[in-house]
């Protein structure tokens, strides 16, 4: 039974994560696809459409491998986790559905439109088009997270004799305290991603010395788009989201912080550490006293539970990546509003094109905050475990029954492989659109 547990969690645990590394660019990407089509409208300055015609085609892909990769996570709720699916589908199910019926098909219903159908709907009805691709991108990011919040946070339940959860009270699911914090924060995450590529590229044509009008308006795009959305992950979407986590699941954030004892008059926040899970303590700790406590609770010494007080059977059973994953989400949050800031500050001072370390460190950094969100939602996942539904539904409890250790390695050795073809026909596509530039957009 654990090794078919660890094949199932392992096989969703990589098809989700290859898979948000798509959704989180569109999300944040249609933003500002609608922004550069505004100011078109606004300006009639024509660099402000062929720049929205630019990132409509890397949208286009991203979207495409979005759908390609999230399919084979909806059919391993029917394979790998039928057992969940049997017990809390006539919940999950209705945001779920609402997700496919409604923002699904919203989104690629108008997306075909967007692309091509600019010479025929003109300009004003291209630009609501491409508004109604942002609504529904957000929507299904919205309704999504609703069906993650009911897990961290169960609400408007009850549970029948057979053990089924079914719905009592369906605006619950909406009115979660879960659900608006990490709604904003996840949106505001996928912003930041978005930024970082659209100032990246914008840095790479101005070092390549290529389409440097257009490396000039997608930097300084990136960087104010980036700079204020870097803010808002942190004040007041991940602060809401951290109290969230104290109030509702303490235990979660005692691992997250590293507190295996209480802490009593304040407790510290440990910028450096390696959690030591046998010994129950922290090695080589760098520590600041009493900030934990001031930015949980507004008070320098109160206290902090630690693991200490919880029952060992209710501990987050992967103690160690709980904490490097919250850890590393944090540390790149901040980098990144220091660089963004950094950035803001030289296009004030309108030196930010000449600063050629900015231009780099903008470019290298692409990568990171998809590092960023993946981590964020590994915090989030682990933090809930050992619980499917958080204190109702063990994990355990939720996997099929049926379906062997076996069959689920060998799918997710073949998912392993494709995913990995996919990835790199979509970079070779990618870096076409980037080669070619945005000039050669005949519009």
């Amino acid at each position: 039974m654990e090794e078919m547990l660890f094949y199932d969690r392992m096989q969703f645990a990589f098809t989700i994560t290859f898979h948000y590394l798509f959704p989180q660019l569109t999300m944040g990407l249609s933003l500002i696809i609608v922004y550069f089509k505004w100011k078109f409208l606004k300006t009639d300055d024509i660099t402000y459409n062929k720049a929205t015609h630019f990132w409509m085609k890397i949208f286009a892909l991203n979207f495409a491998m979005g759908v390609v990769t999230g399919i084979p996570m909806e059919f391993q709720f029917g394979t790998n986790w039928a057992k969940f699916s049997e017990l809390t589908g006539g919940i999950i199910g209705q945001t779920l559905a609402m997700e496919g019926m409604f923002s699904f098909f919203l989104e690629s219903s108008f997306l075909g439109m967007f692309l091509f159908g600019e010479k025929i709907i003109g300009h004003k009805w291209h630009f609501v088009t491409g508004l109604l691709i942002f609504i529904g991108s957000w929507a299904s990011g919205f309704l999504i997270i609703a069906t993650h919040s009911w897990m961290q946070n169960p609400v408007g339940y009850e549970i029948l004799a057979n053990g089924r959860f079914v719905l009592n009270n369906f605006g619950a699911l909406f009115t979660n305290p879960w659900l608006w914090p990490s709604y904003l924060h996840n949106q505001a995450a996928s912003l930041v991603t978005s930024s970082f590529v659209v100032a990246g590229i914008g840095a790479l044509y101005i070092l390549s010395k290529r389409n440097v009008s257009y490396g000039k308006l997608f930097l300084r795009t990136g960087v104010i788009f980036g700079l204020i959305s870097s803010l808002i992950v942190a004040v007041p979407t991940g602060d809401l989201l951290a109290k969230n986590v104290v109030k509702y699941q303490p235990v979660t954030f005692a691992a997250m912080e590293g507190i295996f004892h209480t802490e009593e008059k304040g407790a510290e926040i440990v910028l450096i550490g390696q959690p030591d899970v046998k010994d129950k303590k922290l090695d080589n700790k760098i520590a600041v006293p009493n900030v934990l406590s001031f930015l949980t609770y507004g008070s320098w010494d109160t206290t902090v539970k630690g693991l200490d007080q919880f029952d060992e059977t209710i501990h987050p059973t992967n103690i160690s990546g709980l904490y490097y994953a919250y850890h590393i989400m944090v540390g790149l949050g901040t980098l990144f509003i220091g660089l963004m800031s950094i950035a803001v500050l030289q296009l004030l001072r309108k030196k930010l094109f000449e600063t050629k370390w900015i231009l780099w460190a903008l470019f290298f950094m692409m990568p990171f905050p998809y590092i960023a969100n993946t981590t964020g939602w590994y915090t989030s996942e682990l933090g809930r475990q050992p619980w499917l539904v958080y204190n109702l539904l063990r994990t355990s409890a939720g996997a099929s029954p049926t379906v062997s250790s076996g069959n689920t390695l060998f799918t997710l050795l073949g998912f392993v492989g494709l995913y990995m073809l996919l990835g790199l026909l979509f970079l070779l596509l990618v870096g076409k659109i980037i080669k070619n530039g945005p000039e050669t957009v005949k519009k």
